[in-house]
Parts: structure tokens; sequence; C-alpha cells
């Protein structure tokens, strides 16, 4: 990598020949993390500004990649966190949730929001979206590492939607924990 980022800083004719074509500021600044599948196996990520990388993490003694045991630890019907139509949480629903997120004790979570299909697919996705963040921020609030958050809008029924019960199973809220 070094050879070509030195290939690359040769081939160019000044900072303000990058900045000409649209390309990516080098700032020397590496930003990196750990990034969990879906899976919840963990990689190691690194990103200097002009090209990333990732590879899996090891176990030095095995060499296997290390997953983390994921389970679904949450699922609440969103009819019981927020009012309809609606992204804010209800005072009680935010304390139930802050509840679960202090005592759950897992590493990380993933957090993703369902509806049912009353509305259009446009509008239940962004809805369903909003209340992932909400509840997202209520796990980071009480100190909790949110993986993260996605919204299906309705994408993903666990039911039926010709029926009103089935409508009602459809919209929820479900927490991955994600544990050693």
């Amino acid at each position: 990598m070094i050879l070509g980022g030195a290939a690359l800083a040769v081939g160019m004719s000044g900072a303000t020949a990058a900045l000409a074509q649209g390309a990516p500021q080098v700032t020397g600044k590496i930003e990196w993390g750990v990034w969990i599948d879906d899976d919840g196996c963990m990689h190691w990520w690194a990103d200097g500004g002009l090209e990333g990388y990732m590879v899996p993490r090891r176990n030095p003694k095995d060499g296997k990649p290390v997953c983390l045991k994921r389970n679904t630890c949450l699922v609440e019907n969103t009819d019981q966190l927020f009012a309809t139509d609606s992204a804010q949480l209800s005072a009680q629903g935010r304390a139930r949730l802050q509840q679960f997120f202090r005592s759950a004790g897992a590493f990380g979570y993933a957090i993703y929001g369902h509806t049912d299909s009353r509305a259009s697919d446009e509008y239940n996705m962004r809805l369903s979206e909003r209340r992932a963040a909400a509840v997202a921020n209520v796990a980071r609030s009480v100190g909790a590492h949110v993986e993260r958050e996605i919204g299906f809008g309705e994408r993903q029924p666990v039911a039926s939607n010709a029926s009103a019960a089935g409508m009602q199973k459809n919209r929820r809220v479900e927490v991955v924990c994600y544990r050693w």
C-alpha cells in the first residue's frame, strides 16, 4: 500500500490537481475502529482518507475469526413506545428502554425498526428509520454501544397485514444483543 500511495503522490502535479479532480483530501489523520457484521464477527478497519482497509479480527491462538454471540433480546411493539405516525418516544417508552439498556449487559446492540403496510413504502421506510434512531439515541444516552440502526419499513413482516392483529405484530422495534 505504501508503494501505491507513493506512486500516486509522484504521479500528481500538486494538491491543486487532486482538488481539481474531486479526489479526497488526505489529512494525515487515520480513523480506525471495529465493525461487526450481521453474523456478529468483528473486523478491524482503518481509513486514511484516500483508501480504506478492513481485515477480520482473528484469534491469535487458532486463527479463527472473533465472533460475538448475538440474539434478539427485545421485540417491542411500537404502539407501546410511540404515538401513531410519530417517532417521538413516550415518557413511559423512554423509561422502559432506558431500564432495558442499563440492565441488558451486552457488548453492543443492533436496532431494527419495522412498520405495518398502511402507508406508502417510502413513508414507512422513513418512519421506521426515525424510530430506530430514537431507540438508538436512548441506548446511547445510558452508555450503550449501538453498532447499527436500520429501518426496514414494511419489508420484513412477521404476520399478515390483512388483519389488525397482524398489522399490530408488524409494528415493532427489534433489538439484537451482541455478547462475548
